[in-house]
């Protein structure tokens, strides 16, 4: 089992900064797909980003790329997401999740862990 808890969130001005944090425990996720996603009121869950075990690529919403960064800390059972240039459609609760069976990386249904949430609000 393994359990995921968020920081870093907060309320931002747009064109602010922010960096999630996404802290394991339980058991090293070395070897897990980790991923943010986000959820406006009234949205579904979107993907945000990913990075795979093996290798450390990294994929991104396309309409963020460029903004947001995803990063992975092994040794700390952490990953990061930089979130930078904010804006107030980035407002929503983010979520981390891990994958243990390398699914399809931008699909919720391939995570079998998720985070609590954190709240990003960002005000224009």
């Amino acid at each position: 089992q393994v359990q995921l808890v968020e920081s870093g969130g907060g309320l931002v001005q747009a064109g602010g900064s922010l960096r999630l944090s996404c802290a394991a425990s339980g058991r090293s996720f070395s070897s897990y797909n980790l991923g943010w996603f986000r959820q406006a009121p009234g949205k579904d869950r979107e993907f945000v980003a990913a990075t795979r075990w093996s290798g450390g690529s990294t994929f991104y919403r396309s309409s963020l790329q460029g903004r947001f960064t995803i990063s992975r800390d092994n040794a700390k059972n952490t990953v990061y997401l930089q979130m930078n240039d904010l804006k107030p459609e980035d407002t929503a609760v983010y979520y981390c999740a891990a994958d243990p069976n390398s699914g399809v990386y931008y699909s919720t249904g391939a995570y079998a862990y998720w985070g609590q949430g954190t709240q990003v609000t960002v005000s224009s």
